[in-house]
């Protein structure tokens, strides 16, 4: 498929258009030998009212203008087709427009499109437009954030407006973040099989509809008035969140449907062209690289021009500023069902002038063969970082672990200092340390502080025997499983939250914090709470005192961050040139002499110290010295003696409970102490 295909006009304009006198409706569909759109009563969903025939042309497209749509019509369609291999048609089954703009109903069998009037004041509102060096990401839930946040009205809680409410923003701001990338908000469904065990599907991943907001996550008053209701609350909540300077990233599931296997529900794409949409043999059989039943088929021209224009319009209508693809290596594979950078769908997402001033984030990874792609996703992609993860959790976690029972960890801190930089090994100078999203934690996994309390996943309440979830997740309990009142344990376990944290915001790269990890929120050791609409998943704003004071080193870090440049380079400096926008990274052992190669390697030293001076085009200079100790003995530092340095000027400890206050200052040469696995920081004058 050339990338000239998903741009070609007969795909242009699909679904409702309304005009003057009625409106036009375009569906495509390669395979169906009659499609029909039929209108349903506003109050009786099953009671068909009229049917109208559409004619098919140009590439599949089939057209009908009519006279029987209006805003809040709600509408289905009935497609028939002949039963060869890979067509599942069945003309009984009315079917979601997989570009309508609202949803209504509430089953598999029972929803409807919903035709919306899209208008709203934007009052003059524009995005943030927040620098990729600047970018602060936090990945929340609409509901989880504020479903419990005792400032937000009860009437907003865990809604599109309770995220916008005011004591919400004030959290963003005071924690100094500036991207809320939230789990998905397009309408999805619940599997059947966790209906039968009475839970539900949290998190989003099943996407009915890639246009349609989902309406749970709106207002009573809002979902009482309707479909367009519902999408002028979320028009709302970004709104409000840009008057604060805040950006708003969508988590988007383009690699599968709610659909699920064959002979699972059937609500749109399966009905509308099986063969076309999804992944499949040549018979039939599903080729499923998601692990969710069925893989949408992005090598043919119309799937691929739907996933891009849901992203125009939730960029340009709804006016959202990134995107984070979900298992993103699908939507790269190519008609052979291999991952390529260059895949046109890929190609055409960097390259579309309408998505030119959005984020563009890829989980680089699916589960089929080939699928783990970190690094490969090309110029204009910003990629989740699963060796920075990896890295940073063995460093500070499973290592201290191996070394309690070995006497000296398993490796040196050579890999750890590449991933403090930019990760340079997976990135290449081109994309540079912004093509890296750093992360430590995300919704898929251990919260940071059950990451420090649990040496393995307790996921015995999702109904599958504990199968469920990651087995290796690099964690390490410290010294009891789960809840202690053994206080030697407990403060452990805060410094290692601490240098966890530390790590993600000192770290060249955009980093990404998981909501409530600023103060440390617990999921009692699920790491795959997916299925939990509880408050085992909500945000608990009921803080104790440890918890305000690891909110507090949170705070003061991100505000380092957005202080000194020399942590957040745009670019890699090449060596023997003064490189714009990069960092110039020299390293030093403990006795403050240029680190060898062997301390790189050597398990028994495990000691660095890092400074970085900026090469600024529009900011001052700056320059830092971080000090890393990831052995648990204390050590004595010597200061480096660097050209330009006359004093270092002390900003962050991870060794104390609470941020220090007062800047202490040290000459070159000082002997310093530093306290067992710590981190220091200091700015270099």
């Amino acid at each position: 498929m050339p990338a000239a295909a998903l741009l070609s006009p007969h795909l242009d304009d699909l679904g409702v258009r309304l005009h003057e006198g009625g409106a036009t409706v375009r569906v495509w569909s390669g395979s169906a030998e009659t499609v029909d759109l039929v209108v349903c009563d506003d109050s009786d969903l099953d009671w068909v009212t009229d049917t109208v025939p559409l004619e098919r042309g140009v590439g599949g497209v089939w057209e009908a203008t009519t006279g029987l749509l209006r805003p809040g019509s709600r509408y289905a369609l009935r497609v028939a087709g002949s039963p060869a291999a890979g067509n599942t048609f069945n003309p009984q089954t009315l079917l979601l427009d997989p570009y309508s703009r609202g949803i209504v109903g509430g089953g598999f069998g029972d929803w409807r499109s919903a035709v919306v009037d899209e208008g709203f004041d934007w009052g003059g509102v524009g995005k943030p437009r927040v620098p990729l060096d600047r970018t602060v990401l936090y990945e929340g839930h609409v509901k989880g954030l504020s479903k419990r946040h005792p400032d937000v009205p009860p009437a907003l809680h865990g809604t599109y407006a309770g995220l916008a409410h005011p004591a919400m923003i004030e959290h963003f701001r005071a924690l100094g973040i500036t991207t809320i990338e939230l789990l998905p908000i397009h309408a999805f469904a619940s599997e059947p099989r966790l209906h039968q065990l009475g839970l539900a599907n949290y998190w989003g991943y099943n996407t009915l509809n890639f246009f349609s907001p989902h309406a749970a996550y709106a207002t009573e008053a809002a979902r009482r008035e309707g479909p367009a209701a519902v999408l002028r609350e979320v028009k709302g909540m970004v709104k409000l969140l840009h008057e604060a300077g805040l950006e708003v990233v969508l988590d988007v599931v383009y690699n599968h449907t709610a659909e699920e296997g064959i002979g699972g529900p059937r609500s749109s794409l399966r009905g509308i062209d099986n063969r076309h949409y999804y992944r499949q043999q040549a018979e039939g059989a599903y080729i499923d690289v998601t692990g969710c039943g069925n893989s949408l088929n992005t090598a043919t021209d119309a799937t691929a021009r739907l996933v891009l224009d849901s992203m125009r319009y939730w960029a340009n209508e709804v006016q959202v500023d990134g995107f984070r693809l979900d298992l993103a290596a699908t939507l790269g594979r190519d008609g052979n069902h291999v991952f390529t950078p260059e895949h046109p769908l890929l190609r055409a997402i960097v390259d579309d002038p309408a998505l030119a001033d959005v984020k563009k984030i890829a989980e680089p990874w699916d589960v089929g063969m080939g699928g783990w792609q970190t690094g490969n996703f090309g110029a204009g992609w910003h990629e989740w970082n699963d060796r920075y993860r990896d890295r940073v959790r063995n460093f500070w976690l499973s290592d201290v672990d191996y070394a309690r029972r070995a006497s000296t960890a398993p490796v040196g801190i050579g890999g750890f200092a590449t991933r403090l930089a930019g990760s340079s090994n997976t990135f290449c100078e081109e994309r540079g340390p912004l093509a890296s999203i750093n992360f430590v934690t995300a919704h898929d996994g251990f919260t940071l502080r059950d990451l420090v309390s649990y040496d393995v996943k307790h996921n015995l309440g999702n109904g599958e025997q504990n199968r469920d979830g990651a087995d290796t997740n690099r964690s390490f309990n410290h010294g009891a499983e789960g809840p202690t009142t053994d206080e030697r344990v407990l403060a452990t376990r805060r410094k290692a939250m601490r240098n966890l944290l530390g790590t993600l915001l000192l770290s060249a790269g955009i980093p990404m914090l998981t909501a409530g990890d600023e103060f440390g929120r617990t999921q009692r050791g699920n790491n795959n709470a997916y299925c939990h609409d509880s408050a085992l998943t909500w945000v608990d704003w009921d803080l104790g005192p440890w918890q305000r004071d690891l909110l507090a080193h949170t705070q003061r870090l991100i505000a380092l961050r957005h202080q000194n440049p020399a942590l957040r380079p745009i670019r890699f400096a090449r060596l023997g040139e003064v490189t714009p926008s990069a960092s110039v990274m020299e390293w030093f052992d403990e006795n403050g002499e240029t680190m060898s190669g062997v301390r790189w390697t050597d398990p028994a030293h495990r000691t660095l110290q890092y400074v970085a001076a900026s090469t600024p085009e529009t900011e001052q200079f700056n320059r830092i010295l971080l000090i890393v100790h990831g052995v648990e003995r204390p050590i004595d530092v010597t200061l480096p003696a660097v050209a330009g340095v006359s004093r270092y000027v002390a900003l962050w400890s991870s060794a104390e409970d609470r941020p220090q206050e007062a800047e202490v200052v040290h000459a070159p040469g000082t002997i310093v102490p530093v306290a067992p696995t710590s981190m220091q920081l200091f700015r270099a004058e």
